[in-house]
């Protein structure tokens, strides 16, 4: 059975987007599903210094968790306008690993923010940067004002259903 992989582009240990991602998680059904979150792997800031010195461990374990995994669900938080820089500097690490780190897996990107926007520009970013590393970015979904729509859930029916149609879809594309 094909495996999904669930965390968020995030640092915090408040992360309203690793929240979105676990509940997303959640609605694949029978698929097998791993949450994770990236600040438990040991990831310093990258450097070429320090990549000749050798690839971290904490890079190593999650570029392996990654491969074992058919598809991702991600979702990401936006810094002023764009990936955080801790989402930015995993991903600079995995692809100095294997630059095709993602290649034959799937990967459905996600966003949230208490904004209207919903961390769209973040969103569209990495859906844009994810296929340099071959990741096929297969679905997307933004989810404005956290606070007002989500609470264990999202509370906008409209917006959870498209958000469980979404994951369905996904799911039988992997």
């Amino acid at each position: 059975m094909k495996k999904i992989l669930v965390y968020s582009g995030s640092n915090s240990s408040r992360s309203i987007n690793q929240r979105l991602a676990e509940y997303a998680g959640s609605l694949a059904g029978d698929f097998p599903v791993t949450v994770i979150k990236l600040t438990d792997y040991k990831i310093p800031l990258y450097s070429e210094d320090m990549e000749r010195e050798g690839f971290p461990e904490g890079v190593k374990d999650l570029y392996s968790l990654i491969r074992s995994h058919d598809g991702l669900i991600i979702s990401v938080p936006e810094h002023n306008g764009s990936l955080p820089a801790f989402f930015k500097n995993i991903l600079d690490w995995l692809s100095r690993y294997e630059r095709s780190f993602l290649s034959g897996i799937k990967v459905f990107v996600m966003s949230t923010s208490p904004g209207e926007r919903g961390g769209q520009s973040s969103r569209e970013a990495a859906i844009n940067l994810l296929p340099r590393f071959k990741g096929e970015v297969a679905g997307s979904f933004s989810l404005s004002f956290f606070g007002k729509n989500f609470s264990n859930r999202i509370t906008d029916n409209e917006k959870d259903r498209e958000l469980g149609n979404l994951i369905k879809q996904f799911c039988e594309d992997l």
